[in-house]
Formats: C-alpha cells, sequence, structure tokens
C-alpha cells in the first residue's frame, strides 16, 4: 500500500489559521508526509514541486479542495495527468460538499466531467477569437501576422547577393532554409 501525502496551500494573504486548517483536515485524512506553504497559486509553488517528485507509484496525494492545488481547471488536469503518469492517485477533500479520488469510478468519471467542460470552454474562445477576427477582416481592421521569414527578406536578399550559401543564410537569420528559398523565388518571379 502506498503512502498518503498531502499537500496544503493558503496565499499570503490569507491567516495562518487557513494553513493549520488544512493541514488538521490533511492529517484526519491520513496524511502520513504533509508539503504546505504561503504562496500565491500563481507564484512558483516550490512545496507543491516537492510533493509531486516525492510522491511514488501507488501512493496518494490529497488536496482539501481543488482550488489549493489548481490556478484553473486546466492546470488541475495537467497536475493529475503527472500524478497518473507516475502512478499516483489525487483524493481531494471537498468538491463542492462531495469528494473526488481519482482511485474509484465516480473520481474518474468527476475528472472526465472537469476535462470536458474545460474542453468545452477553450473551444468557446476559439470559436469567439474566430468570429472576431472575422469581423475585424471584414472592416478592414485586421491583416494577421507578418511571417517572420518575410519580414527577414531584405537581410536574405543582401546575403545572397553577398554569395553566401540558402543553408548559411537560413542558419545566420535563424529561419527554415524553405522559408529562404521561397523568398528567393519570389525575387526571380517579380
Amino acid at each position: 500500500m502506498g503512502m498518503t501525502i498531502g499537500y496544503a496551500r493558503t496565499s499570503t494573504v490569507e491567516q495562518e489559521a487557513g494553513l493549520e486548517a488544512q493541514e488538521r483536515d490533511l492529517k484526519a485524512a491520513g496524511c502520513e508526509r504533509i508539503f504546505a506553504e504561503r504562496v500565491s497559486s500563481v507564484a512558483k509553488r516550490e512545496q507543491l514541486a516537492a510533493a509531486l517528485d516525492f510522491a511514488r507509484d501507488g501512493d496518494t496525494l490529497v488536496v482539501t479542495k481543488p482550488d489549493r492545488l489548481a490556478r484553473s481547471v486546466a492546470d488541475l488536469l495537467a497536475i493529475v495527468a503527472k500524478l497518473h503518469g507516475k502512478g499516483v492517485a489525487l483524493r481531494v477533500l471537498s468538491m463542492g460538499g462531495t469528494a473526488l479520488d481519482t482511485r474509484n469510478p465516480t473520481g474518474k468519471l468527476m475528472l472526465t466531467m472537469l476535462g470536458a467542460v474545460a474542453e468545452f470552454e477553450r473551444d468557446l474562445m476559439l470559436e469567439r477569437q474566430r468570429e472576431g477576427i472575422a469581423k475585424a477582416r471584414a472592416e478592414g481592421k485586421y491583416q494577421g501576422r507578418v511571417p517572420t521569414a518575410q519580414r527577414k527578406a531584405n537581410e536574405v536578399h543582401k546575403l545572397k547577393a553577398e554569395g553566401v550559401r540558402p543553408t548559411e543564410i537560413a542558419s545566420r537569420l535563424g529561419i527554415g532554409r524553405a522559408s529562404v528559398y521561397r523568398i528567393l523565388a519570389g525575387e526571380t518571379a517579380a
């Protein structure tokens, strides 16, 4: 049987009592080792990294709430994927009144639903982005990004005129060799 590892976090603005309460709940849940820190979720979470590194196949990582572990659903899913890759389960003590445990089918289902919602939100965001770009193009307000290689066309022509070979031009300018050939072909066609 694996080890039960706890992770507790409060942001710097929260009180010490919040961290103590999490640690108490984690101990009550049977955590043998607890990693705790006082940092915002967007800061580097060194104790979380240490807990993830410490966990071994068969272990379970326990947190009191999902927002103590992850800053977003996508972040949560990435952490769970990392845990899963190591053979480590995740247990969240409180998910809106219920618990989540990836060792059982219900926990896996809840996690899959979270993933589906995250993917749905991402698809909606991309759709809104495409609609916004189409509208801006229709109004003549959107030109798109100029390809990196095209911005270096003058330098490509200059180096070619100096007798530099296309492979060396690509290397010097940090662009692909095919881009160099496209730029040079455009010059001869003109």
